[in-house]
């Protein structure tokens, strides 16, 4: 359908696909690819909330600012937990995704991914987060149907396919058949809190307390689903619980393992459940397929072999996987004709038109 006005503001802006996650946010650009990836965090001040830094400068602040300054998450869960903070971030990406254009009210449409399980009202927050950050008109895709479609899955054939989402605050599975969901879960368990239980574990065993950051750099660095050709170690730094000094431990990869056994147990239960849920024609072509991983968190190593071990059916990790929903998000909108159905089934009561 031909839109003038979209016609008029795609003169002079770049529209774009969004992935607002709770670990990162990546920002794709119709005819450009992904244009900006970066941590989603923001340094405010503390008294004004008046943003000093956004993205990956704000998250080496982490834990090193003054007491007038606090680096924050303004998402949690994949949901918004500071909508205030998340418009100016959002903002401060919309306009860094334009820098290339002289136009300086760049009104771009935006098509978001946001959980399955998402509520009312937090889509609504997200969109009015979105359209306060200077879209124009904002799409939600529920993030399993955007990386399915990053991942290049079959998701309008008869066939059946399934895709794990596996971000920072959420997992999010999806069995999919002729464009539309058969199965849908979603879990607030993922990367986040595997870093939380490194942090209890090294509290619990070696009354160490150590920080979000130094947690995530060693799920990186050694973190690991099932036993592994060669066990590493790395040291933990942070401060005695007990004596209030700082201690430096050698873990091994063996022990990082079991901080992340609560976490992973809590995915793959997900995965079963859905699995268990499949009519058994789609269970068929899964067993054939493969059940895709997309997500940043699943890259954990040997996550995909854990998960065949414990369902039974083959899983693989997609090519790029942290980008699957930004991708999937810039396709959809690059084809909105295509896609306008199975839009409208998603977000049809949350789009607004343009501000004129």
């Amino acid at each position: 359908m031909f839109r003038p006005l979209d016609a008029l503001f795609g003169l002079f802006s770049l529209d774009v696909g969004i992935d607002l996650g709770t670990a990162n946010t990546l920002v794709y650009v119709g005819g450009k690819g992904i244009v900006l990836r970066e941590p989603s965090w923001v340094a405010i001040e503390r008294d004004s909330s008046v943003p000093l830094a956004i993205g990956a400068e704000a998250k080496e602040m982490v834990g090193r600012t003054p007491a007038n300054i606090v680096a924050i998450r303004p998402l949690r869960n994949g949901v918004i937990s500071d909508f205030e903070v998340t418009e100016a971030m959002l903002e401060h990406f919309i306009r860094k995704a334009h820098s290339q254009l002289l136009f300086p009210f760049p009104r771009p449409r935006v098509v978001v991914g946001i959980p399955s399980g998402a509520t009312e009202v937090e889509r609504r927050a997200v969109e009015d987060a979105a359209l306060n950050a200077g879209a124009r008109q904002v799409y939600l895709i529920e993030e399993p149907r955007a990386a399915a479609i990053g991942a290049g899955l079959p998701i309008n054939e008869v066939r059946g396919s399934m895709l794990v989402d596996i971000g920072g605050g959420t997992t999010e599975v999806g069995v999919f058949s002729l464009g539309d969901f058969v199965v849908s879960r979603s879990l607030r368990v993922a990367g986040d809190e595997m870093d939380e239980g490194i942090i209890q574990y090294a509290r619990q065993k070696y009354n160490l307390h150590i920080g979000e950051r130094m947690a995530e750099r060693v799920k990186i660095a050694i973190g690991s689903a099932c036993p592994q050709p060669e066990e590493t170690t790395i040291t933990l730094r942070g401060r005695n619980v007990v004596t209030g000094l700082p201690e430096a431990i050698e873990v091994s990869s063996i022990e990082i393992r079991e901080a992340l056994r609560g976490a992973l147990t809590a995915i793959i239960d997900l995965i079963r459940d859905a699995l268990e849920e499949t009519p058994p024609e789609l269970l068929d072509d899964v067993m054939v397929a493969g059940i895709c991983l997309a997500g940043g968190s699943s890259m954990l190593r040997g996550l995909a072999q854990r998960i065949t071990e414990e369902t039974n059916v083959p899983a693989w990790v997609a090519d790029d996987p942290m980008t699957c929903v930004a991708r999937g998000a810039g396709i959809v909108l690059e084809r909105l004709d295509e896609y306008e159905e199975l839009l409208d089934k998603a977000i049809e009561r949350y789009t607004r038109p343009p501000d004129l």
